[in-house]
């Protein structure tokens, strides 16, 4: 395992079978069977087991703005130890970097406003959430099923919508190249419409994250 804590797009699609967005505003990629049907449904009831409400940091007011249900997966467990292991492997960034493995699942009407990964530099609760790891760098989110309608992620700015699609991963850099937010990373989980949605998703951040054990 890497012990860096860097990639770019521009690595991981020398890796092959990556598909970069092409703006230079955003390093955004698109990786198609990252993850096989029988993976997605194995972390799909992990998920069902122990799924809560999802939270927010910044409160803003609105009740509404995100109703999804999110999973603290567990990985004591060596089947989440290994999907975690080959996100971390493929993104070249070392375990220790990475967040704990997260799964949020999307019933009808469900939805995560637009919003951004990085937490807000200068918001309310900047210092709780960033004061140890620092801010998150990379989002690498992967679909784990296809929902009957509904349910794409959109980049706001470039009004691109990307549909769920069981195995496929997204990822993208939140910073600038200065380390700075990126602004452009704005993205929004679109309403199911029919059925359900599950992802899973893996930050990292600037430093190491306190891992127990």
């Amino acid at each position: 395992m890497t012990e860096a804590n860097n990639t770019s797009a521009d690595y991981l699609v020398a890796l092959g079978k990556v598909q970069r967005f092409p703006r230079k505003e955003i390093e955004l990629c698109q990786v198609r069977n990252f993850l096989t049907s029988e993976e997605c449904n194995r972390l799909i009831t992990l998920i069902d087991e122990k799924r809560r409400p999802s939270d927010i940091a910044d409160p803003n007011g609105d009740d509404y703005f995100r109703t999804s249900e999110t999973c603290d997966l567990d990985h004591s467990n060596s089947f989440v130890a290994e999907i975690d292991e080959r996100i971390c492997s493929f993104a070249d960034i070392g375990r220790q970097f990475g967040e704990p493995l997260q799964g949020q699942r999307y019933g009808v009407g469900q939805e995560f406003k637009a919003h951004t990964d990085f937490f807000d530099p200068h918001g309310q609760d900047f210092q709780k959430y960033c004061s140890v790891s620092g801010q998150r760098s990379w989002t690498f989110m992967i679909y784990l099923n296809e929902p009957d309608a509904g349910g794409a992620t959109r980049f706001t700015h470039f009004k691109k919508s990307f549909t769920p699609e069981t195995g496929t991963m997204l990822c993208w850099n939140n910073r600038n190249p200065d380390g700075s937010v990126n602004n452009w990373t704005l993205h929004h989980g679109m309403k199911v419409r029919k059925g359900t949605k599950y992802v899973i998703t893996k930050w990292y951040r600037e430093k190491p994250w306190p891992w127990n054990g």
